[in-house]
Order: C-alpha cells, then sequence, then structure tokens
C-alpha cells in the first residue's frame, strides 16, 4: 500500500495527532507534504534539489512515497566538481530504487573555478564574505574606531561594522562570535584571497539557472533548520508563498536528529557510503572548509578516494592551513588568559 493510502488513514483515524512510533514532527511532514503533492490544488511542475545528502535522501523518499499523480517532479543534482564519487553512485542507486531520473546540471561557475577567480571560503560564509569585502578595500586589519575606519574605506561600512562589533550587543554578526579572530587576523593578516563566492556560483546561481529553465510552480529542498548554517537561518518556516517566482517547500525542516533516525527506521532509507562507509556526517562540497568536520573529510577522502584528497588539498589548500593556524592561535590565547 502506497503511503498516500496510509495517509488518508491517518487523517480519518488520529485527528488529534501521530500514531504510535511517529514524532509529531513526521507527521505533520507527512500531512503537509501530501496535501501538496494530492490536495485541491496540486503543483503542476516541482524542481526538487538534491546533494545526495541524508536530509534530501529523506524529503525524496517522501515525495516518491506518497506520490504525485498530477505533478512533474524534475529532481536536480548540481555538480560542484568537487564531489564524492560515493554521492554520485548514491545518485545511481536512487535512480534504480524509486525508478526516477536525477538530471546531473553543471555548476554555473564549479568550485575550482570559483576559489581561482574569487578566494577560498574560510570558516563561514558571513566571515568569508565580510573579509572578501575588506580585502577588496585594501583593508590593513586596523583596531581603530568604526568611523576612523570608515573614512578611511567609505565604501566598506557594513563589513567595518562587522570588524568593530558594532551590529549590537548580542549579534551573532559581529566577529567577536569568533573567539580571538580580530587579534589572529591582526597578528597574522591572510595572503591569500579569502571569499564565499565559490559557493554562491556553484549552488545559488546553478540553482537561479535551473528555475529559469524548468520554470517550477514549486521548488523543494531538503533543508533542516537544526542543521544550522546560513541557509537555515534565513528561514522562518517550512513553506513560502512566492509572488514573483516558484513557492518553496522544505518538507523535513522542523525535523530533529531523532525524527530522521525514527523515519529511517520506519521508512528503510538508506544514504550514501559517505554515512555508512565513510563515517562522515555531511555531505555537499566534498571537504569544504566551510564545514566544521573538514579534517574528518579529508582524512576519509585520503583512505577511499585519493585522488579527491589530491584535488581538494590543491583547491583548497591555503584555507585549511589558516583555520589550522587561527585554531591553533585560539588554543595558545585561551591557555594564556
Amino acid at each position: 500500500m502506497r503511503l498516500y493510502d496510509k495517509l488518508e488513514e491517518f487523517l480519518r483515524s488520529f485527528p488529534t495527532g501521530p500514531p504510535d512510533g511517529i514524532s509529531f514532527e513526521i507527521f505533520d511532514a507527512l500531512v503537509k507534504t501530501w496535501s501538496i503533492l494530492r490536495g485541491a490544488t496540486p503543483y503542476p511542475r516541482i524542481m526538487v534539489a538534491l546533494s545526495g545528502g541524508s536530509d534530501g535522501d529523506i524529503t525524496l523518499d517522501m515525495l516518491e512515497r506518497i506520490g504525485h499523480p498530477y505533478s512533474e517532479i524534475r529532481y536536480v543534482f548540481y555538480d560542484t566538481k568537487m564531489e564524492f564519487a560515493a554521492t554520485r553512485r548514491h545518485l545511481d542507486f536512487l535512480e534504480q530504487k524509486y525508478g526516477i531520473q536525477i538530471e546531473r546540471r553543471d555548476a554555473k561557475v564549479s568550485v575550482p573555478l570559483g576559489v581561482k577567480r574569487y578566494g577560498v571560503p574560510f570558516l563561514n560564509k558571513r566571515a568569508s564574505d565580510y573579509l572578501f569585502r575588506l580585502e577588496r578595500h585594501g583593508f590593513q586589519w586596523e583596531d581603530e574606531p568604526l568611523e576612523q575606519l570608515v573614512e578611511a574605506y567609505p565604501d566598506c561600512r557594513s563589513a567595518l561594522r562587522w570588524w568593530c562589533n558594532d551590529w549590537g550587543e548580542k549579534s551573532r554578526i559581529n566577529i567577536r562570535r569568533h573567539r580571538w579572530l580580530k587579534e589572529f587576523l591582526m597578528e597574522h593578516p591572510p595572503d591569500f584571497s579569502i571569499s564565499d563566492k565559490c559557493c554562491s556560483g556553484a549552488k545559488k546561481a546553478s540553482a537561479l539557472e535551473a528555475e529559469r529553465e524548468i520554470a517550477p510552480d514549486l521548488t523543494i529542498l531538503g533543508l533542516r533548520k537544526a542543521e544550522g548554517g546560513a541557509r537555515a537561518t534565513v528561514y522562518r518556516s517550512c513553506f513560502d508563498s512566492v509572488s514573483d517566482g516558484p513557492d518553496r517547500y522544505r518538507p523535513v525542516f522542523w525535523f530533529r536528529k531523532k525524527d530522521k533516525e525514527i523515519y529511517e527506521r520506519v521508512f528503510g532509507v538508506t544514504h550514501s557510503e559517505c554515512y555508512r562507509l565513510y563515517g562522515l556526517k555531511r555531505t555537499g562540497c566534498a571537504c569544504c572548509p566551510f564545514g566544521r568536520d573538514f579534517e574528518a573529510e579529508l582524512a576519509a577522502a585520503k583512505q577511499y578516494e585519493p585522488n579527491l584528497y589530491t584535488a581538494a588539498k590543491h583547491v583548497f589548500g591555503p584555507s585549511y592551513e589558516y583555520t589550522r593556524k587561527y585554531h591553533a592561535y585560539v588554543r595558545s590565547r585561551e591557555c594564556a588568559s
């Protein structure tokens, strides 16, 4: 029996909440997704972005398990050119398991090309963006009052406010969010370009290009709020109604780790070897310095995919060394304080 039949039973038999063994978050996501795919006004054309990651696996399983007889679904994968071979094998597995086709699209700007053009990622997207702006304006890593710095660098106020912790005492935007980072940058200024634009070109620009070509009525992403990161903090709910583009839906947005584990067990979801064999906690752009566990990804690549390991060191090498130097600096300052 397909899940949508069971969902109809859910709606009739459990009007006040989920059945035993299914968390409220899973039940709620199933009902919402059923309503979107099989409700009174289903979307004719849907685009689903897949990365080969675990959140996307659950999203895909939910969509195909419910069924979408009134909607054409286009599954899309953006190849950043920094991908685990295990991810590519997993896409093949998903196609065979669900009887679907996943479009492999080359990134509008591949990660290696983006790094070459703009600079390497460092720490996270926000920090890399502000450091990119400061470097572009020839900033000298000075510890001066904001207004004095704005006078010296008049077209860089937002980044300077970050540098001077001017976004509010408790703001997470300020540079003080990263312990000792300002002091580290003043003592060890970067001698290479830093930027977050490799991610923008490989993912965001690629998604916009695909949306223009496919012209979906709805875009679906496997994104969880609990996962954190810049994308998750932008959204407040699982659904956005958009007036000048496709609506956006995130079926697993409210899933916590335990909800994922329940769904995987109940519905038999299989993840890629990146999780099952390599022992990684995430997938995506392989060995990206933005990842908190990039060292684990590098170790896995070295053991299982040595060509990727060599490529990652070539593309991201300066960021790896600078990040390690920063972490060592933090440890030394904390020990001395």
